[in-house]
């Protein structure tokens, strides 16, 4: 049990990375990643709504929307309940933290309709069933929060590093910033077999 939620965990930060390796929530990851600090707060923002989602869809699924055959619905209901989740969090910013609420700008009501979030509550609800209950639904959401902070953080690290570079005039802006988030993806793939051994 230990074991496979170990799996789980470290599969969803280093395979299974929802931006570095199924492309997903790449908005914030290209816009907020300039420095780290912000950097630091979205992904804090993020993986907190990632793991509160799950929480509250996973359940709403199995035992609301799946025994009424309103299954069709999961999209929609998911994306309501994320942006309660995402008002919540906006809301305790601004109160608290008012320098990273400013700092994040408009990004963070796109935290709603981040892909990122919505994938791991979908994605979740795919892979239940015996060996994948509600423990690994939220160890999964865990991981992929702390997955995406790995990877705002690392590519922060890298834009910064940039900054000071002698860049080409033709690739500088957009286009070193996209041949930079393919290299730290490329980079990801060395972990392919770590998980897959732990499982046999």
């Amino acid at each position: 049990m230990i074991k496979a939620l170990v799996a789980v965990f470290l599969a969803a930060i280093l395979t299974e990375n929802y931006v570095l390796s199924k492309f997903l929530g790449i908005c914030p990851f290209l816009g907020v990643s300039k420095k780290v600090n912000t950097a630091l707060g979205m992904s804090a923002a993020v993986t907190f709504v990632m793991v509160l989602a799950t929480a509250v869809t996973y359940p709403i699924y199995m035992y609301l929307l799946v025994p009424a055959n309103l299954s069709y619905l999961e999209t929609i209901v998911f994306i309501l309940v994320i942006a309660g989740l995402v008002q919540l969090v906006e809301i305790i910013l601004k109160k608290y933290i008012p320098s990273l609420y400013n700092s994040l700008g408009i990004y963070l009501p796109l935290i709603t309709t981040n892909c990122a979030v919505l994938g791991v509550t979908m994605l979740v609800i795919e892979k239940s069933g015996e060996n994948f209950g509600y423990l690994h639904a939220l160890v999964n959401a865990l991981g992929a929060g702390i997955g995406f902070l790995v990877a705002m953080v690392m590519f922060a690290g890298v834009r910064q590093r940039l900054e000071t570079a002698d860049i080409p005039k033709s690739l500088k802006g957009l286009p070193i910033t996209l041949v930079a988030a393919s290299l730290v993806s490329l980079s990801f793939l060395g972990f392919s077999g770590i998980v897959e051994n732990m499982l046999y």
